[in-house]
């Protein structure tokens, strides 16, 4: 394996590739979105469960790369318990850490597994995949 490809795949992204955290339907989910990138294939639902705006539960079903589904596994335990306001605050963040025309770094909000999406950079076919599931999740915030 190359250089790039190990540093892509690293082994938190990996990791939440094999076992994906809160994967499955949400029972009484009061929010949820499809996602699709008709460039690739990825398919992704995310379900969210809000009580007085604070995210509950987060789940998400997918059929899709093994970088969209890491990503999707870490949003969902980034995002698990937090308030809406802080939920936007860690979707910007990724957001940024993600996007080519800025020299973003890790944040105290994403300097955890979060961070490990930034090795997606250097691949921009791929930003797509990783971003999948948190345009998602907003769009799941306006159901």
């Amino acid at each position: 394996m190359s250089d790039d490809l190990h540093d892509l795949y690293q082994s938190i992204i990996l990791d939440h590739n094999k076992r994906p955290r809160h994967y499955g339907v949400l029972a009484e989910a009061t929010h949820h979105a499809e996602g699709y990138n008709p460039l690739c294939g990825d398919k992704i639902t995310v379900f969210l469960r809000i009580v007085d705006d604070r995210i509950e539960a987060i789940q998400f079903e997918a059929a899709c790369c093994a970088i969209c589904k890491a990503s999707a596994s870490m949003m969902t335990e980034a995002l698990l318990g937090q308030s809406l306001a802080a939920g936007e605050s860690i979707n910007a963040e990724v957001s940024a850490l993600l996007n080519l025309d800025t020299d973003c770094q890790p944040s105290l909000e994403t300097s955890g597994e979060l961070a490990s999406l930034a090795g997606v950079r250097q691949f921009p076919a791929r930003i797509k995949c990783a971003t999948l599931p948190w345009h998602t999740y907003q769009a799941a915030l306006l159901k």
